[in-house]
C-alpha cells in the first residue's frame, strides 16, 4: 500500500508546485513585462495620477451633462463583484417592464428619434464599458444642453472618442464612455 501512496504524494505536491505556483507566476510575470498597462487593470488615471476608473469597466454617469453607458444587470448598477446579465429571457414580465420604462424615459429625451438597442439592453457582463455610436449620437442633445454648448460641438467629441472595428473585420464600430467623458470635461470645462 505505501508503495503507491509515496509516488501519488510525490506527484501531487509537484503538480501543485508547478501548476499551482510556478505557472501562474510565469504568466503573471510575462504579463507585467509584455502588457503591463493591461495586466494591471486598464486604469485611467487624472491629472494628477488619480484613478478615475478602468477603460475595461463601465460606472455609472447619471447626470446630464455626461454620456451615460449601457443599463446594467450588474449587482447595485455596475458592480464587478456581481458581473453577470440578468438571465431574464426575452418574454419575462420584469425586463419587459423595465425596458418599457427605459425606453418611455428616452422618447421624453428625444421624441421621435429611434432609440438604439443598447440604450435600453444589458450587455452580457453589465460592465460594458462602451456604447454604439448611435447611442452616443442619441445622447448629445442632452448632453449639450446641459453643458451649454451647440449639438454639434459634442458630435465632434464623440466623433473623435468613436473606435472602429478591430483589425479592420472583428466587432462592431463603439465608443468608450469614459473616455468621451473625459474629453467633454477636458473639452467643456465646468463652470465654463
Amino acid at each position: 500500500m505505501f508503495s503507491h501512496l509515496r509516488p501519488a504524494l510525490v506527484s501531487m505536491g509537484l503538480f501543485t508546485a508547478l501548476l499551482g505556483l510556478g505557472y501562474p507566476l510565469a504568466v503573471t510575470g510575462v504579463a507585467q513585462a509584455a502588457f503591463p498597462a493591461q495586466a494591471n487593470g486598464s486604469l485611467v488615471r487624472d491629472a494628477r495620477g488619480t484613478v478615475v476608473g478602468s477603460a475595461l469597466i463601465a460606472q455609472a454617469f447619471t447626470r446630464a451633462e455626461y454620456l451615460h453607458p449601457r443599463p446594467s444587470a450588474a449587482g447595485n448598477g455596475y458592480d464587478a463583484s456581481a458581473s453577470s446579465g440578468s438571465n431574464m429571457g426575452p418574454l419575462n414580465d420584469k425586463l419587459i417592464e423595465r425596458e418599457k420604462t427605459d425606453a418611455a424615459a428616452l422618447r421624453t429625451e428625444n421624441p421621435g428619434v429611434v432609440i438604439p438597442a443598447d440604450a435600453v439592453a444589458t450587455s452580457g457582463s453589465g460592465l460594458d464599458p462602451e456604447v454604439s455610436p448611435e447611442y452616443a449620437r442619441f445622447q448629445a442633445a442632452r448632453i449639450a444642453k446641459a453643458r451649454g454648448v451647440a449639438p454639434d460641438q459634442v458630435q465632434a467629441v464623440i466623433a473623435g472618442q468613436t473606435q472602429g472595428r478591430l483589425w479592420g473585420f472583428v466587432g462592431q464600430p463603439r465608443v468608450n464612455v469614459l473616455a468621451v467623458n473625459r474629453a467633454l470635461d477636458a473639452r467643456f470645462p465646468k463652470g465654463g
